[in-house]
């Protein structure tokens, strides 16, 4: 899938997740792309972080994320 593609749904997310606490919203954005997206679909849109745009608390949570699969 086109990392623009992905960094859109993503941003989808973060939309849902605003109305909540800054902290609330990246937990949930995380939460929500870790059970719910393919792992290659969030394996592609992490490799492709610096060169598409996301809205900061989704940048959060897929950071977030990237730390969890290094750890």
């Amino acid at each position: 899938m086109l990392p623009e593609r992905l960094a859109y749904m993503a941003n989808q997310i973060g939309l849902f997740f605003a109305s909540q606490k800054q902290g609330s919203a990246v937990d949930g954005i995380e939460d929500h792309i870790l059970k719910f997206w393919d792992p290659r679909m969030r394996r592609d849109l992490l490799a492709h972080l610096d060169e598409v745009k996301l809205d900061p608390p989704v940048l959060e949570a897929m950071r977030r994320l990237r730390d969890r699969a290094a750890a």
